[in-house]
């Protein structure tokens, strides 16, 4: 048993009825297992009960990340599922949706059960693994849907490539239907992106870099969402970059689309003229992700959908690479950053703080909202409830500093950004997985 004394909690949690706002009751929460036993003004010691006084500090549902990278099975250098769990567990996760770009590809039983297989001997985060969308997310052939499923596959994707062929896309939305599982979109007609580094915008005619333009995204969004009207499947886009995609989100989902967006940190905060050079005078390619980070108009525009409400929920996108490969030409440096440590704090300091918007919607963004897109119901506290939380400090100050990061990878392009909102201690199913040296 563990008691946290003096825990600030949304009031919506102790009573479903209230409207959901940012009032707040200071309470105890008592859990055992991984169950909530007891949430009370004031819970008296138990015998051998572990006490930790939060000091009047929020305590929130553990995060949910809808996309993460954790590189398991096949590359070990740059993550592996226990390095990721301890820098999810940090950025006050408690659950988190892994891809399947694997080496090998999680495209087959044998492959995923070894992911999840690997996950349970890890226990630090919830994993629902991804199976591919096709055999080696080589865009020929389909997966067993069914199969996949069955071994524990929460949705299908082929992200980091997105599928090339409408008529295969098409197939596996009719397929996913049947089994009820979301097809996750990585949208990006190759096409259109043609080996491209950085958007095409400023920096790239500035730098002479191979550009990536919108439409590249932006039509494939709009394949995606023409197939899920049709067909009746669930539709959810990864990682949204550019104004064209919001309007033809907005557009099917007015006619019927079952259609669910995220967005991550780093398309919300920085535009393709925040890219920073190296001491050389070559770009920085900790700047460089895909989709990419596009114009100051697109920012605005994936601002405004964020504060309005358009927004599914908020995804790290999490994506560790070595330094070494980063160290590359940001023409030759793989796509990606890390995210998990880092996500929280960044959207509390820039949204909270900034009075955009209030807590508990950035709260629901990264917890209930973004399991309820694969059908979970996950993220609140009650009695009887998951014992799945995080304690933030909400006045603590640090300077993102990626040498601390318990992730392997160091690729950030918030390096030395001061932030608020400070995970201090998290816990999963009841176990303590991350702890501040405060405690």
């Amino acid at each position: 048993m563990i008691i946290l004394k003096n825990a600030k909690i949304f009031n919506h949690y102790l009573d479903n009825g209230l409207e959901r706002s940012d009032s707040y009751s200071l309470v105890d929460i008592a859990f055992e297992g991984d169950r909530i036993f007891q949430i009370a003004d004031s819970i008296d010691d138990m015998q051998n009960a572990q006490i930790i006084d939060v000091k009047n500090r929020w305590v929130m549902p553990g995060f949910f990340d809808p996309q993460v990278h954790f590189r398991y099975p096949g590359a070990d250098h740059k993550e592996t599922i226990e390095s990721g769990s301890r820098a999810a567990a940090r950025g006050g996760f408690t659950s988190v949706v892994t891809m399947p770009n694997t080496n090998p590809t999680t495209d087959c039983v044998e492959v995923l059960q070894k992911v999840i297989h690997e996950a349970k001997r890890v226990g630090l985060v919830k994993i629902f693994p991804t199976a591919s969308v096709t055999k080696g997310l080589l865009g020929q052939e389909l997966t067993d849907f069914a199969a996949l499923k069955n071994a524990g596959a929460i949705a299908l994707t082929d992200d980091g490539k997105g599928v090339q062929s409408d008529e295969l896309m098409l197939q596996a939305m009719h397929l996913a239907r049947q089994v009820r599982l979301p097809i996750l979109d990585h949208a990006e007609d190759e096409s259109l992106s043609d080996g491209g580094a950085i958007h095409a915008g400023k920096t790239a005619a500035t730098f002479g870099v191979r550009p990536i333009v919108s439409e590249s995204e932006a039509q494939h969004v709009l394949r995606g969402c023409e197939m899920a009207l049709a067909t009746g499947a669930r539709y959810h886009v990864l990682h949204v970059s550019c104004a064209k995609s919001l309007s033809v989100i907005k557009r099917f989902r007015e006619k019927g689309a079952k259609v669910t967006v995220e967005v991550s940190p780093h398309h919300l905060l920085l535009s393709d003229e925040d890219i920073k050079l190296r001491s050389d005078g070559s770009l920085d390619s900790n700047f460089k992700m895909n989709p990419p980070i596009r114009s100051p108009f697109d920012r605005i525009k994936l601002n405004e959908a964020f504060l309005s409400g358009e927004i599914d929920a908020v995804a790290t996108d999490h994506a560790p690479h070595s330094q070494e490969e980063k160290a590359r030409s940001i023409e030759l440096a793989p796509f990606g950053i890390v995210g998990v440590e880092t996500a929280f704090p960044l959207i509390y300091t820039n949204y909270y703080l900034a009075n955009k918007m209030p807590l508990f919607k950035i709260v629901d963004l990264m917890t209930c909202h973004a399991a309820k897109i694969f059908e979970l119901n996950m993220g609140t506290i009650t009695k009887g409830g998951l014992s799945d939380l995080v304690v933030i400090d909400a006045e603590m100050s640090e300077t993102i500093d990626a040498r601390t990061f318990l992730s392997k990878g160091k690729n950030t392009p918030f390096q030395g950004m001061t932030v608020k909102g400070i995970p201090v201690l998290t816990v999963c199913s009841g176990r303590i997985t991350f702890k501040h040296r405060l405690f």
